[in-house]
């Protein structure tokens, strides 16, 4: 019996931490800044020490280099073609893959290395390439283009768009900060 009740207490322990360490997502635009705090979409979020907070440069396609990491969010057009809707390069490889966005089966996502770029009849025409695949993806001008260099707190300010991952407890671990619209 002793040995059941530990065993119970192992499982519920082992629970609570899984819980403890589950990150969660928002997007969206500051709307107030308090000291470390943040409020986006409704949710009260603190900004720590350990925060990799990251600004989206605006660029131009030029800026990007074939071997550039990047995460393309496109939407699903006839047939499938994929038109970028918003690029951003990254410092580093990050989820590399192609998946839904945000569950939505119109939008993908696909973080992959930039193999190729050549000129399309609607745009540039994008190859990229991850582990298991690539995909090609058409850059049309009014595609959204970035650079995610170092950011810092300044940045963080109400009007601006931003893409969080934050822990149970609101401590927001990796921040991505735009330009203030």
């Amino acid at each position: 019996m002793a040995s059941s009740r530990l065993s119970k207490l192992a499982l519920l322990l082992a629970l609570v931490a899984l819980g403890a360490s589950a990150q969660e997502r928002v997007r969206g635009v500051i709307s107030a800044v308090s000291g470390d705090e943040i409020s986006v979409a409704g949710k009260k979020l603190r900004v720590g020490d350990k925060t990799e907070l990251l600004y989206m440069q605006p660029i131009v396609l030029g800026d990007i280099k074939p071997g550039s990491f990047l995460a393309v969010t496109s939407q699903k057009g006839p047939g499938g073609q994929l038109t970028a809707l918003e690029i951003r390069v990254q410092p580093r490889p990050v989820s590399p893959g192609h998946r839904p966005f945000e569950g939505r089966d119109d939008q993908t996502m696909t973080n992959a290395n930039l193999d190729a770029m050549v000129q399309a009849s609607s745009g540039r025409e994008l190859t990229l390439s991850y582990p298991g695949g690539s995909q090609k993806i058409i850059v049309p001008d009014s595609a959204a283009l970035f650079a995610l260099v170092p950011g810092n707190r300044s940045q963080l300010v109400p009007g601006a768009p931003i893409f969080a991952t934050y822990d149970a407890s609101g401590v927001v671990l990796r921040i991505q900060a735009g330009p203030k619209k």
